[in-house]
């Protein structure tokens, strides 16, 4: 069996929110001052686990609400969700190119990605023939842990019929490159599609 290369998505093969996106969903949100701007994306993330783990929607956003002393109405609530979700939906051509070639060049693939259950739906609709080349496609939100958890790497090195250690994991974020290597796989940090094809030319 040829080696498995296991991607992340958001930051390497998706892109990742815009200014134009950032803007909007603080807008929806009602965050009219800088300083309560910093606030809202500092609750964003900082609770954002517990929502890629499976969170219901409503619920994350009823933290973000408290966390910064706001009020956020059930229509509000649609509209982030509605605007959260499209911010993340979009995919770089540079990327999908190349998993098309790697695909054709027999490699296994495979998508280990922290995704909320509500985004899954809409970005496979939208990418469904790109996403087909992958074996597997492990979300932070089916399997109920997030990078860099190391549960999710073993999962996913398993739906994959592979030892960790005869998987290369690609991704953007420090942390999670870690704990890929603590977690037994070779890793390094996504920089470009070009990085990627060295890598894969290095791998024999």
């Amino acid at each position: 069996m040829p080696p498995a290369i296991v991607f992340d998505l958001f930051g390497v093969i998706a892109l990742t929110q815009t200014p134009e996106d950032l803007r909007r969903i603080e807008a929806v949100a009602g965050m009219r001052a800088d300083a309560d701007a910093e606030r809202f994306w500092e609750a964003y993330w900082a609770l954002r686990e517990p929502y890629d783990a499976g969170q219901p929607a409503a619920d994350y956003w009823a933290a973000v609400a408290a966390r910064i002393d706001a009020g956020f109405s059930g229509e509000t609530v649609g509209a982030l969700v509605e605007a959260d979700m499209e911010s993340w939906s979009n995919a770089d051509p540079a990327m999908v190119e190349l998993i098309g070639e790697l695909a054709a060049g027999g490699l296994v693939l495979g998508l280990l990605s922290n995704i909320v259950g509500d985004l899954v739906p809409i970005f496979e609709a939208k990418h469904g023939e790109w996403l087909a080349h992958f074996k597997t496609l492990t979300y932070s939100c089916e399997i109920g842990v997030a990078k860099p958890d190391h549960r999710a790497y073993a999962i996913v090195a398993d739906r994959l019929g592979l030892a960790p250690g005869d998987c290369l994991f690609i991704d953007d974020r420090e942390a999670n490159i870690l704990a890929a290597r603590e977690a037994g796989m070779r890793a390094e940090v996504f920089r470009s599609p070009a990085q990627v094809r060295e890598l894969v030319a290095s791998l024999g």
